[in-house]
Formats: structure tokens, sequence, C-alpha cells
């Protein structure tokens, strides 16, 4: 209740209808859907050519969901990009598209801080690409009703839908408007106040997709961090369940380096930070602290619409490379945890998520969900 009261309060402070989606106007399937969502995939080099033992182990573990979903942290470079943005941009020949495909995931959020890394004419080849293989994706766009129009996957558990935003470090230009490509983006009007017609405009697309699908993803590219990353601050706990409270199924983040803990709202997960599950980082080793190369796989089952289970692996990546001469192609690739490593990343995931009223029993070097009925 008193979670219900908060939400209310913000959405008349940022100026959104207050009447919010309710529970029976969701398009929910009567059927199970299982979803594995990862950290995000700043990928620059094909896993299958240069990291081909952690190419393998994510093939099998990523075997057989409805929707594997990641945030590409890098833009697509084909003849038809632009000109860098920036001194250091994060890009990726189309192979990188083709390894994440080959590799199980079939959901891509496209806005983030390196989408315009390529200027706008890269996020349109980029959105093509991807659109190429198959992939559904959204968060960018022709303009910014396209950048926050849903997109949608149909599976054998139905049809799922995505709405991506991202917040904080697109640099001038890269920001969708009605004439020009870009980043869907939730900007702020002053400090902890969300900008009210960014939240209307995806608000009314996270209800336009419950409307039209079985299950929605609200996912947010975030970088007005607090505490350096390690927290999630206040306003983003509130805007992630308003989001829910819009019709949808689950919400992720991603843009701190770092694991944050997953909350269950009105039976619905929010991973508020899921760290990375590729970084192929071009820093020297030993630059990012041990956390920064720790992660989890998140395995989510749903039962009509709302999580029946969720079972989390502790992912470990390289940040030593395989050799000199190929540091930085062989670094960053994630392999399953073990021993104390695994309990390290699985106990500060528990204590961070308790924090949140979510309860994560640890057994055998996993994890899984405890609800309480």
């Amino acid at each position: 209740m008193r979670n219900k009261l908060i939400v209310g309060v913000l959405a008349l402070s940022v100026g959104v209808v207050s009447s919010l989606a309710h529970e029976g106007q969701r398009g929910v399937s009567s059927g199970s859907f299982r979803l594995i969502a990862l950290g995000q995939s700043l990928i620059k080099y094909d896993l299958r050519q240069y990291a081909r033992t952690e190419f393998d182990h994510a093939a099998e573990y990523l075997r057989g969901p409805d929707i594997c979903f990641s945030n590409l942290e890098v833009a697509i470079d084909v003849p038809a990009s632009g000109a860098p943005t920036k001194e250091r941009p994060q890009i990726g020949k189309t192979d990188v598209l083709d390894c994440l495909k080959e590799m199980g995931i079939n959901m891509l959020a496209l806005g983030n801080n390196h989408s315009w890394d390529l200027g706008t004419d890269g996020i349109v080849a980029t959105m093509e690409e991807v659109k190429k293989r198959g992939f559904g994706y959204a968060g960018t766009g022709r303009t910014e009703s396209q950048a926050t129009t849903p997109g949608y996957l149909d599976t054998p558990a139905g049809r799922v839908a995505l709405v991506a935003m991202a917040t904080g470090s697109i640099a001038p230009g890269g920001g969708a408007t009605e004439d020009r490509p870009g980043v869907n983006e939730l900007r702020f009007e002053r400090e902890n106040l969300l900008k009210s017609e960014d939240t209307k405009r995806i608000l009314d697309s996270i209800r336009e997709a419950a409307s039209r699908a079985d299950y929605v993803i609200a996912y947010q590219h975030n970088h007005e961090w607090a505490n350096e990353g390690t927290e999630t601050p206040g306003w983003q706990k509130y805007w992630a369940r308003r989001c829910i409270d819009a019709g949808a199924t689950l919400f992720i983040g991603h843009g701190a380096r770092v694991l944050h803990g997953v909350e269950i709202y009105e039976g619905h997960p929010i991973f508020y930070n899921l760290g990375s599950f590729i970084f192929h980082s071009r820093q020297p080793a030993g630059h990012h602290p041990p956390p920064v190369w720790q992660t989890l796989v998140a395995d989510c089952r749903f039962q009509q619409g709302k999580v029946a289970s969720i079972k989390f692996t502790p992912i470990v990546l390289n940040d030593k490379g395989k050799s000199d001469e190929l540091f930085f192609q062989t670094r960053g690739a994630p392999l399953p945890a073990k021993g104390e490593v695994a309990k390290t990343i699985l106990e500060r995931f528990a204590e961070m998520s308790k924090e949140l009223g979510t309860d994560i029993v640890i057994e055998g070097g996993r994890a899984e969900l405890h609800l309480s009925h």
C-alpha cells in the first residue's frame, strides 16, 4: 500500500495522467512464459572467433527461453554508418550481431549513450542490421515517435513487446526528435524530477504495448547514478514501479557497471541494474574493480503474467585476456563463476535484494527467488 501511495504522489509531481493501467487491462497469456535477462553487451569482437569456449558455454545455458534479452552497447559499423562522433567510439561489425543471435539472444534494446557513436546514420544503420537478423528491438528510431514505439516479437508463448529508453549521458544530437533519428530519451526537468512530456510519452507506449502483446518488457539504460553507480537512485525505483503499473510485465535496467538488487513489485520483477554480460573494455587490466567483471543470468518463468520463479547463475567476465597479442579481443567474455567468486556474487546480490524486500536463496553455487505466498 505504501508503494502505491508513493507512486501516486510521483504521478502528480511529473504531471502524468493518474489513471494508470490496471491489471485487468494487461494483455496476459494464460500459459507460461520464460525469459532470460542478461547484463548489457558491449561487444566489439566476435566471441566465436576470439572466445570460443565462452561462446559455447553461453550458447548452452542460454538455450530454450522464449526471450533472451540484452542491450546492444555498440553502434554497428557498416558503409552506411556515419563518422565517429567521439574520440573513442564503441563500435562493432555485423559479425557481433551474428554472434549474439547464434548465442541465443533474440531481443535487444538499442537506446543508450553509445547509440550515436557513429552519428544519426549509424543509428539508422544499426537498426537496419538488427532488423535484418530478426531481433526484436526498440529504443531508437528515425523520429522520436518511432524511438518510443514498442518493438514486438512473436514467440511460442505469445507476443512480447519491448519499450526501451535511456537517461543521462546522451550527447547533444543523439536524442531523437520528430525530424531527427536518435535515442528515446527520458530526461529530467530538474534534480529527481522527470520531464513530464517524456514520462507521458513512454508510459503511453507501455500501455499501448500491454494492449497489443501478451508480455511487455520496460527497459531503461540509466547514467544518472547514485553513489557512483553502486546504489539505485530513489527516483528510478519510483519510475520502474510506474512502468509496471502502466502494464509492463517486468522492468530491466543497465547503465551502471555493477549489479544492483531485484525487487518484486505486485508480482513483477524489477531488475534495477544487471551490469555487463559482455564487456570489451579498452581500459588496461586492473582499471575496473572486480565487481565490474561480475554479473548474473536471470532465468525467469512467468505464469499468467506474473513471476513464478527466477533462477540466478553467477557469471564472471575475463579481465585478463588470453594473450598479450589479443588482449582486448579475448577479455570481457562471460563464463559461469565457481567457488568463492560465485559465492561473493550471489551473497552481494542477495543482500542488495533483501533491502528491496526480496528473498534470494543460495544453494550449490546458484540462487533462486523465494516467493512468499
